[in-house]
């Protein structure tokens, strides 16, 4: 059988010869991609195979292509979660652009008296809401498009390789876990705000994804260390904390998503998930028990 060739020599995916790709199907043994992988009792099979019934095991169930992490490979946009975070990301710039004092309501911050709202502000006055809404927010145009930039290049191979449900809960439990260790850590009345520690977490996940897949990991250990680098030359102006936070989380869930037998897949997911979840809310009831 003839085969794809991706770029750097390796197979491509016989239906994305485009996507390099180490993984083959155990029936026929044609090349495969994330994107297409249906997991079976043993490795992966590509849908035809599934289709077919070519022995899976479990044909009833295994019917639909699903993703490495087991959700249901759906049709249309394969980034649309990716775009709607991008246009909630967009739209709370500009509000905060044209409402006054918007900013001010949203960003992150433990505990402050601020003199342009003249009123104590902050989480550990009962505002938890900033947890959530500092991740959407952004002041510098620098600032978002750099982070939306990170949100589009990972996010997409992500999104379609866990499944809509799965990447969503991702970005949002690494952002939140970023923002509660900023909140920890961090001065009282530090403010931050960005998508910074979401962003962190889809680097976090594509590691532990391409750690998986056995793809070479030089790339994504080169962005990595690259944010790294930027994170340290300008820590007085970053948040390095939301860094920190947001990769771990990330890499933690990914982790949980498409590691483990495939009958303990739930337990797994479920598990890593309220795992992060459970370290946010210790660290914000920490943190506000120290600040009353």
């Amino acid at each position: 059988m003839e085969q794809n060739q991706a770029p750097n020599g390796l197979a491509g995916c016989y239906r994305h010869p485009g996507v390099e790709t180490g993984i083959r199907c155990t029936r026929c043994e044609r090349p495969i991609c994330p994107d297409c992988m249906v997991e079976a009792s043993v490795g992966f099979q590509c849908p035809e195979c599934v289709r077919n019934g070519s022995g899976t095991g479990h044909a009833a169930s295994a019917s639909r292509p699903r993703t490495i992490a087991g959700g249901a490979i759906t049709a249309g946009d394969p980034r649309l979660v990716t775009k709607v975070l991008i246009g909630i990301n967009a739209l709370v710039f500009l509000a905060a652009a044209l409402v006054e004092n918007l900013a001010e309501r949203l960003e992150l911050i433990g505990l402050a008296f601020d003199p342009r709202l003249l009123e104590v502000v902050g989480v550990a006055n009962g505002e938890w809401y900033r947890l959530l809404t500092s991740m959407f927010l952004h002041i510098e145009v620098w600032h978002i498009g750099f982070n939306m930039l990170g949100l589009w290049v990972l996010g997409g191979p992500l999104e379609a390789a866990l499944g809509r449900v799965r990447y969503a809960a991702l970005y949002l439990l690494a952002g939140l876990a970023g923002s509660a260790f900023t909140y920890l850590i961090a001065a009282q009345n530090q403010p931050s705000l960005g998508a910074s520690g979401a962003v962190w977490g889809l680097m976090g996940a594509t590691f532990v994804l391409v750690r998986r897949l056995r793809y070479d990991l030089r790339p994504v250990m080169g962005l990595i260390a690259l944010n790294v680098l930027i994170t340290v030359v300008f820590h007085t102006v970053i948040a390095w904390q939301a860094h920190l936070g947001g990769l771990i989380a990330g890499a933690i869930i990914a982790y949980g998503m498409i590691s483990g037998p495939r009958e303990r897949r739930a337990l797994m997911q479920w598990g890593a998930c309220g795992l992060v979840l459970a370290a946010t809310v210790v660290m914000t009831v920490l943190r506000t028990g120290a600040l009353s």
